[in-house]
């Protein structure tokens, strides 16, 4: 009977492996269903509703407005309303801050500066203002690496500023914040975890801090997400050699996917009852079935592919296929999602590292892959690789587009510009 009753006790005190077929991403509600109000738009994973949008363009066909930029920046443009908001920095990142422009004519309305001062080393590419906002419509909220997380009011008005101390890593800092709840939640991983990896939620209106949780993680520049895993929130975090699923509660660690890759950027996707995630550098692709406790590398990984993981651009599910660009090589593949089938992949443009940053987006039955040249390359959604056509923005883009009312919104390297008939 002691024998029975002490593995009783170690099955019940065991992990527990069952995963979770009712999984979503956790969308925006209410008017902001209608905007683009956050990293990958309502739904979070760059799929725009409605119709009307063209899928052809230049730098003068089919242009609405342009506006000149002073400094570059990587951060997509977000929409609410009338505004359009973006990250913005001085050319030596001394000050970073949050601007918006007039949706209807790109004039630019204000600009506010986070109170902080404290910098970081960065890498050229990736720049100071590579963070995309978030908004709920009444406050504007962004992180902005070493001189933290800041809200502002929709005439600029400084909210609340929470600081987030130094920050070390190898390119500079570029996570966009989650807007969940009543709370805003970023992570950071620094150069060495012992340098202060972090995940941390701030209170949206007062910017009190709700909890803060130090990470093992080092090197990373994702964006947190916010699934629905049956009757259970979770916060899954992509990054070093591990995806993690965080209580958004209190910043606990609910489950964990170990990998081999050490630099994480893309952001994970929602659907089929599973999370989709790439790892960089040319590197695998886990489909993950997410719920369970403890690490459930060996129960939970659904299907892998080995390689030709995009290093920046995040995947796109859209419908039953998953398509990602191997931004090393310009190959893009599409997977059937549930089985992890591939199902055709095809170049596009020439092959050249890092020519790929913008993540892709799907609407009205086509995917549209934006490379760094400003080239987008505009496939038919489906089973077969069909390449319609490309259009040449004919300026560097590294930002992902935001699209609103059958319009496209672009940050290019020096503007601001919407596309639409």
């Amino acid at each position: 009977m002691r024998i029975l009753a002490l593995a009783l006790a170690a099955l019940l005190l065991s992990p527990v492996h069952t995963p979770v077929d009712d999984v979503a991403m956790i969308a925006v509600d209410g008017e902001g269903t209608k905007y683009w109000p956050r990293w990958r738009g309502p739904s979070g994973q760059g799929l725009a509703a409605g119709s009307g949008y063209v899928d052809k363009w230049s730098d003068t066909e089919n242009v609405k407005w342009k506006t000149k930029l002073e400094t570059p920046g990587n951060g997509s443009p977000i929409v609410w309303a009338n505004r359009i908001f973006l990250t913005t920095a001085s050319a030596d990142g001394a000050r970073r801050g949050i601007a918006a422009y007039d949706r209807a004519t790109g004039r630019k309305l204000w600009e506010t500066y986070s109170p902080a001062e404290n910098s970081e080393k960065t890498n050229p590419k990736n720049g100071y203002a590579s963070s995309t906002a978030t908004t709920d419509g009444r406050l504007v909220y962004a992180f902005l690496g070493p001189q933290g997380v800041m809200a502002v009011d929709f005439a600029g008005k400084l909210a609340w500023h929470a600081p987030v101390g130094t920050i070390q890593g190898n390119h500079g800092s570029a996570g966009s914040p989650l807007l969940y709840k009543d709370r805003v939640i970023v992570y950071q991983d620094q150069m060495m975890a012992a340098e202060g990896s972090f995940i941390a939620a701030f209170d949206a209106k007062t910017g009190a801090r709700r909890w803060w949780k130090a990470r093992e993680e080092k090197i990373g520049w994702g964006t947190p997400v916010a699934i629905r895993a049956g009757a259970r929130d979770e916060i899954v975090v992509s990054s070093f050699r591990a995806l993690s699923a965080y209580d958004p509660d209190n910043g606990e660690v609910l489950w964990k996917v170990s990998h081999s890759i050490p630099e994480v950027i893309p952001t994970p996707v929602v659907g089929h009852g599973l999370v989709f995630a790439s790892f960089g550098k040319a590197g695998p692709t886990f489909a993950i079935r997410p719920g369970g406790s403890g690490d459930v590398t060996s129960t939970h990984v659904a299907w892998q592919a080995a390689k030709g993981a995009p290093f920046v651009p995040s995947p796109l599910l859209y419908g039953d296929e998953l398509y990602m660009i191997n931004d090393q090589a310009g190959i893009a593949t599409a997977y059937a999602a549930k089985s992890g089938d591939v199902l055709w992949q095809g170049r596009l443009g020439e092959a050249g590292p890092n020519g790929f940053s913008a993540s892709p987006v799907g609407v009205d039955g086509k995917v549209f892959f934006t490379n760094d040249e400003g080239e987008t390359f505009v496939l038919k959604a489906g089973k077969t690789f069909e390449l319609l056509h490309v259009n040449r923005m004919n300026e560097k883009m590294l930002a992902s587009p935001a699209l609103v009312d059958g319009t496209w919104y672009f940050r290019t390297h020096g503007h601001l510009m919407a596309v639409g008939r």
